[in-house]
């Protein structure tokens, strides 16, 4: 499998090597909670689909008609405090359990990448500050946070897999998220992260260690309140690789990860405490990934 990858991929063994990240479970409103200091609970299901797997070029690797299915359930669980502590900001605690569901198939049988099913994923726990919304004219302007976030190797894994519930290998994924009041309806919001990562030793196929490269990936969204409770518009994510891969110490050519994806999202503030997000994604520029289509569901409670 590794040698049939190998010459598709040239500069690759190990392709789709980068762990697990947000892109695009977080969007409108992300600089702040929604109902101030508390124990908060956010459920998440995601499901992504791809029928084309890019090379180092962003052209489709010629596997028979691939179809890969992924669904994604993330339950969070995050602590507000209403202590300052650093600057002005207040501590809090982020824990986040994921289960993933896997799924490749093609139109006939042969040395393709495959599958570990489904399983736990990767656990992410982060600890954050959060301060309190800069205000003006009696309205909030701007509010941010940062968070620490660290990415734990607890996730099902098999290093015959290619495509694994889980990484093997720590990654530390600290971000910055800010919300900008543009007027009382119109907002801007941003998450920023990087993306670092520890060594996998138990690497697929014949390596024996592996080291995905650093990169940056970012949320972005834009939304207009129509209504006290809806808020339309347009999220997006992107993914950019900027250091090589190694494999067995040695630096992975033409292996560098790149994603964008753009759509639309909603809103619904059914109350105070309980918020429903709806976001979809299309993906373009894609290099060296799945290029396909993603659908998040979220929903939020405050205690």
């Amino acid at each position: 499998m590794a040698l049939f990858l190998l010459s598709l991929l040239p500069t690759s063994a190990t392709a789709y090597d980068l762990p697990a990240v947000n892109l695009g479970f977080t969007s409108f409103l992300d600089g702040g909670p929604p109902a101030g200091p508390g124990f908060y609970f956010s459920q998440y299901i995601q499901y992504y689909t791809a029928d084309q797997l890019n090379d180092g070029n962003g052209d489709a690797i010629p596997f028979p008609d691939p179809e890969l299915d992924a669904w994604i359930s993330l339950s969070q669980g995050i602590y507000q405090s209403d202590k300052e502590i650093l600057w002005g900001g207040k501590w809090g605690i982020d824990v986040i359990i994921p289960i993933v569901g896997l799924d490749i198939s093609y139109s006939q049988s042969g040395p393709f990448p495959q599958d570990n099913g489904s399983g736990l994923g990767d656990v992410l726990i982060g600890p954050f500050l959060q301060w309190d919304p800069v205000m003006k004219d009696g309205r909030p302007l701007f509010m941010q946070r940062i968070e620490l976030q660290m990415i734990f190797p607890t996730g099902k894994y098999d290093d015959d897999k290619s495509l694994n519930p889980g990484s093997n290998f720590f990654s530390f994924n600290p971000y910055w998220a800010g919300t900008l009041f543009i007027t009382p309806n119109w907002t801007a919001t941003t998450r920023i992260h990087y993306l670092w990562n520890a060594e996998n030793n138990d690497a697929f196929g014949p390596a024996e260690t592996s080291t995905a490269g650093q990169a940056i990936h970012l949320n972005f969204a834009t939304a207009y309140a129509i209504t006290p409770t809806f808020r339309l518009g347009i999220n997006g994510y992107y993914l950019k690789q900027l250091t090589d891969s190694e494999v067995d110490s040695v630096d992975v050519e033409n292996g560098k990860e790149e994603v964008l994806g753009i759509g639309p999202g909603l809103l619904w503030s059914i109350n105070p405490d309980n918020h429903l997000f709806f976001n979809a994604y299309w993906e373009t520029a894609v290099e060296n990934r799945s290029e396909g289509q993603r659908y998040n569901l979220r929903w939020v409670h405050h205690f």
